[in-house]
């Protein structure tokens, strides 16, 4: 069951809370403004956040001739154009003029203890993309009220309201359904610190020489340095007193780029050692500049780890008072043109994508989405809702695995529904590793559909799974 899980319904001494809230159940408001029009520069924002460099949002001349003939927002910052950012939250109308949504539900749960605040999951449609110059309104309802449940993270109840988006020709551009947590900070069993565990015996420390030193000065620095005999040029790792190609003693060295290629990899299962995570995959490296260096695998499906695999370092604090260079999949290129429906097949794999998650990251995708829920920038207030640090919200994680999928598919892939699931949050220091799937591929009324399934997990476990659909050109 993930931190937000639905467990045994808890119904007694809440059945009058439960009847106020669900009074507002399906009723839905008299359309509103939007604080903002479509515009360029939350655009811009955004893909910065989320480092989404698709042509066909910011470069005039490439999204002119795209299918698009023009620039469009990116599709998964839908959310972004209906939050009213610091602006006091006001309750939309319905047409007898009572307030409805979610405002009057949030204010009901907070008085009634429900402080705290967690999104699990959200459906995405959209009927076109937008552009600059849209003037949308906005309709909503809460569309579900849950029991009282409890959950790993308390006490709470599950609210599910669903948004729709009208333009200026008062057709409906997208809908948005978003499922949120309302719980009491301190009535679950997450521990504070995720885990619970006992801190794991020290690792073995390396064996630092006077040769050596300079490749552990150069790992605190943030640096991977690579042994070179001056003498010759020759690259050497381990480092070495004297070159054996040219006989010299006088030796430098060169700083990797940290990239490089599966050589040869083992997952390593007996026997096991407290002082290390498992699955542990020991992979030799051939780096791009031309030597080779064994270490571990982080951030990755075993399963999907492979010869000639593109891998990039990370190094890690594993401890402390110990840094070491650990290897991860590398980002995969952003395609420049767009797949065809019939490259595509069912069980096709994209390849894994690392994210590492920052507090940079979590902070700027909060701001480029105008979600400004104290818990996904202020360290203090998270932890007075029962969470350890700041976490990730649910828009970022929807642009993230937006991004993951069309850079895959690209720059003129057209997504129709996204659909995702949260699980475990997302904290700074962690890295989150996508993978996904061709799950169905299929013609309709002369168009081309592909469904791609995408799971992203970090060291606790999944952080989101979900869906999307796209339309691929045929030919």
């Amino acid at each position: 069951m993930s931190a937000a899980g639905e467990s045994e319904e808890k119904t007694a001494g809440n059945s009058e809370l439960l009847e106020r809230l669900r009074a507002v159940e399906g009723i839905f408001s008299v359309p509103r403004l939007t604080s903002d029009d479509v515009n360029v520069p939350m655009i811009r924002h955004w893909c910065q956040a989320m480092s989404d460099h698709n042509p066909v949002y910011l470069d005039a001349d490439a999204a002119a001739r795209s299918v698009h003939r023009g620039i469009v927002a990116p599709p998964f910052m839908l959310d972004g154009w209906l939050m009213l950012g610091l602006a006091p939250r006001v309750a939309q109308l319905s047409e007898a003029g009572e307030p409805v949504g979610l405002v009057p539900a949030m204010e009901m749960l907070d008085a009634a203890g429900f402080t705290s605040i967690i999104a699990t999951s959200t459906t995405h449609e959209y009927d076109r993309y937008l552009r600059p110059g849209d003037r949308l309104r906005v309709r909503s309802a809460v569309t579900r009220v849950s029991p009282e449940k409890e959950t790993a993270l308390g006490l709470g109840h599950f609210v599910t309201a669903s948004t729709e988006l009208i333009d200026q020709h008062r057709e409906r551009v997208g809908r948005v359904e978003l499922a949120i947590l309302k719980f009491k900070p301190g009535t679950g069993s997450v521990p504070t610190d995720f885990a619970g565990a006992a801190a794991p015996p020290p690792r073995p420390r390396p064996a630092i020489s006077r040769d050596t030193r300079f490749f552990w000065d150069g790992i605190d620095q943030g640096e991977l340095r690579i042994q070179k005999c001056k003498g010759c040029g020759t690259l050497h790792h381990p480092p070495v007193v004297r070159c054996p190609g040219c006989g010299a003693y006088d030796l430098g060295y060169v700083v990797s780029q940290g990239r490089g290629t599966v050589y040869s990899f083992a997952e390593i299962h007996h026997p096991q050692f407290p002082m290390f995570q498992y699955p542990l995959m020991g992979v030799l490296v051939q780096l791009d500049e031309g030597t080779r260096i064994l270490s571990h695998m982080i951030a990755t499906d075993p399963e999907r780890v492979e010869v000639g695999m593109p891998v990039e370092v990370a190094i890690e604090a594993v401890e402390p008072d110990l840094k070491l260079p650990l290897f991860r999949p590398a980002r995969p290129p952003r395609r420049e043109t767009t797949l065809r429906f019939s490259e595509v097949k069912v069980g096709d794999r994209l390849a894994q994508c690392p994210v590492p998650i920052t507090t940079t990251l979590i902070v700027s995708g909060a701001i480029a989405s105008r979600d400004f829920e104290p818990v996904h920038h202020d360290l203090e207030m998270a932890r007075q809702r029962g969470l350890p640090n700041i976490f990730m919200n649910i828009m970022t994680t929807g642009g993230l695995t937006g991004r993951y999928v069309t850079d895959w598919a690209g720059p003129e892939a057209i997504v129709r529904k996204m659909k995702i699931r949260l699980g475990i949050p997302n904290f700074p220091g962690d890295t989150m590793t996508y993978i996904g799937q061709v799950h169905a591929a299929e013609q309709r009324d002369g168009v081309g559909f592909v469904e791609v399934g995408v799971r992203g997990f970090n060291q606790l476990g999944d952080h989101v799974s979900g869906t999307l659909e796209l339309e691929l050109p045929l030919g």
